[in-house]
């Protein structure tokens, strides 16, 4: 145990002695930054101050709401004036947007932490082969399947860590610029079963994790494809290109019962809450994370075993 550590020591050394590394957090706090200045500058949040007579202005709100609907010109107000008369039926005075709704929102950047992931996954093996020190590696006292899988291990760590700053930063930042409305203030949304009250914490929670499966998934797949070629770049290009065009060929097959056995089909387990739905009707929330273990396994094994079976001697 204490030598499995002493390596992940040493990957993550290696890893954070790189300024492209530190570069990428860099480039993730000026995204925080920049998205917290634009929703500021640009007007983006509701800035609506509630007094006392609150339930007045939602019931006013309501009636502007309903009128703009009947016009025709707009759309997406019906979820609002649901909203509405839950707090108004339920006596929950609404809040301004603070640090917590500005962290939620940004849970969406967790795309720009699996590009990162990805560059560092797909990498973290392959550099080992283009600059010849694998073979410093593999003359230490140390069998290949533990050294595979504490680079692995060592990936996973550099991506939950980026999950952490992006969730600290984003509260910081939207503490300073938005302040904040309580340690945990409920959330209104609209679900499957209708109007629903939440803790906001609860939430942001809920949305980070359902992206970490994807970040899991898309971080085992770069790795494989680190320990199959040693060029770094086509491992890149490969796991990005997939990354952002799965998607969309899984909707383009999504007719097909057999699209559901397509990784891209499960990694979005939020289509199983809320007001989601699945891709492919007979799909279930038991199916997705099936056979979503299915292909981290595969994907595991099939570096374990390119890793292992790879002749050195040539590099």
């Amino acid at each position: 145990m204490r030598n499995l550590l002493g390596l992940l020591k040493n990957e993550q050394m290696k890893l954070y002695s790189r300024w492209s590394t530190w570069s990428m957090y860099i480039i993730l706090f000026v995204l925080i930054v920049g998205s917290a200045l634009i929703l500021l500058w640009a007007d983006s949040v509701d800035e609506t101050t509630y007094g006392d007579d609150w339930e007045q202005q939602l019931t006013q709100e309501n009636e502007e709401y309903r009128e703009l609907n009947q016009e025709g010109d707009f759309f997406g107000f019906d979820s609002e004036i649901q909203k509405n008369e839950y707090r108004i039926e339920n006596d929950i005075p609404p809040l301004s947007y603070d640090a917590w709704q500005f962290t939620l929102d940004n849970a969406s950047l967790s795309t720009m932490i699996s590009l990162f992931t990805i560059i560092v996954a797909a990498g973290i093996i392959a550099n080992e082969f283009r600059w010849g020190t694998i073979k410093l590696l593999l003359i230490r006292p140390n069998s290949r399947t533990k050294i595979l899988y504490t680079k692995f291990l060592s990936v996973l760590f550099f991506s939950v860590t980026m999950l952490l700053f992006l969730v600290a930063t984003s509260f910081i930042i939207g503490a300073i610029i938005f302040g904040i409305n309580g340690w945990n203030p409920s959330l209104i949304q609209v679900g499957a079963d209708g109007v629903e009250e939440v803790a906001i914490f609860t939430e942001i929670i809920t949305q980070y994790g359902f992206n970490v499966v994807n970040l899991v998934m898309m971080t085992t797949f770069a790795f494989m494809i680190s320990t199959l070629f040693r060029n770094s770049t086509m491992a890149i290009g490969l796991a990005i290109f997939l990354m952002f065009t799965g998607n969309i060929a899984v909707e383009v097959v999504a007719k097909y019962d057999w699209a559901k056995y397509i990784l891209f089909a499960n990694t979005d387990l939020s289509q199983y809450f809320g007001s989601g739905s699945p891709i492919v009707e007979s799909m279930t929330l038991g199916f997705s994370i099936t056979v979503l273990i299915i292909y981290f396994v595969l994907f595991l094994f099939i570096s374990w075993l390119s890793f292992s079976k790879r002749d050195v001697a040539g590099n």
